[in-house]
């Protein structure tokens, strides 16, 4: 039973929440020109330079789609003390950001991600970042700065976006999952790689498919639902996850909480950019998650989200207005 009686009344209460992202957080960069010739100096495109931006990218995009639905995002994340973190703390400034939560380090370099674009394609990525681990009094204040954040605000979720960039470590990720357990905060993951098993007594686990094959080390039919349900749920329950959500590209996203699992068909979409999309799916689900909305809805709210920002091109975040109209379909 939803609390909330309609579309309307659960999106307006969105407008109530914090949330605290935490992780991985960095600028994308641009660099758009026009390619009309080849170097002489080597067999590859000169571009012409016309337009440079910066965006807010990682973590801080899912902090922008929280946003974008009404609620109050707070990061807390660890970039370096040089121009770029300057930069991306302007940016969090302009965009009505508080950055208590951001620690900048001697010790690190800004993750950026300079994409170089000639006649509207991407001609090459720079990447330019320390993926090392936190040394371990980054790993100190960046924790006492979180739980600091989690009495100061009393958030009602917390968000783990995580993208290997070495913010987040096994040993940091549960002290943050005890703080916020001990405080019934509930918690949801985005995760990779390297710390997918490390997400122990979470509230909502969000893989896509290729990293649920990567962290399980098994082959799934992402279109079997029962295989999906065999294969997760020891993962499921030995890591105490309450709900885990998987998505599954044009095959929609599959849900598991307790005893209700199914896979949500995705809805028909003239997909133009699949970029951003992992991002505004977590941020709606969590903010469901505060709410307390069962998991089916969740789920579904997060699977349409999903869809939409994928008919837009480049990383954009969801149109809250376009959101609700087609969430009016929906059963609560």
């Amino acid at each position: 039973m939803s609390p909330f009686s309609s579309i309307q009344e659960l999106f307006d209460a969105f407008h109530h929440l914090k949330v605290v992202v935490v992780g991985d957080v960095m600028v994308d960069a641009y660099l758009w020109g026009r390619v009309d010739r080849i170097s002489p100096e080597a067999p590859v495109p000169i571009v012409a330079v016309h337009k440079r931006e910066s965006r807010l990218g990682g973590a801080a995009n899912v902090a922008i789609n929280i946003q974008a639905m009404g609620a109050r995002p707070y990061l807390c994340s660890v970039i370096g003390d040089d121009r770029s973190g300057e930069e991306l703390l302007r940016m969090m400034k302009e965009l009505g950001m508080p950055a208590e939560g951001m620690l900048q380090s001697s010790g690190r370099v800004t993750t950026v991600k300079t994409r170089v674009i000639g006649n509207n394609h991407q001609l090459l990525r720079v990447d330019d970042e320390v993926i090392d681990e936190l040394s371990l009094r980054e790993q100190e204040e960046l924790l006492r700065k979180l739980t600091s954040l989690l009495d100061a605000e009393k958030p009602d979720v917390l968000i783990f976006e995580d993208y290997d960039k070495g913010v987040l470590n096994e040993s940091l990720i549960e002290k943050m999952v005890t703080a916020c357990r001990d405080r019934n905060i509930p918690t949801a993951v985005d995760p990779k790689k390297k710390n997918f098993n490390a997400y122990k007594r979470v509230s909502l686990f969000k893989p896509n498919l290729a990293e649920l094959k990567a962290g399980l080390k098994i082959d799934i039919d992402k279109s079997d639902v029962k295989q999906l349900r065999q294969v997760t749920r020891a993962f499921q329950q030995e890591q105490q996850i309450d709900t885990l959500m998987v998505t599954l590209s044009e095959a929609g996203v599959y849900y598991s909480h307790g005893n209700d699992y199914a896979i949500l068909p995705a809805h028909v979409r003239n997909i133009s950019d699949v970029s951003g999309a992992g991002d505004t799916v977590i941020s709606v689900a969590s903010l469901c998650l505060a709410l307390k909305l069962k998991a089916s809805t969740l789920s579904a709210l997060a699977n349409l989200a999903g869809g939409l920002v994928c008919e837009k091109v480049g990383v954009v975040p969801i149109d809250k207005i376009q959101l609700q109209q087609e969430a009016s379909s929906l059963s609560l």
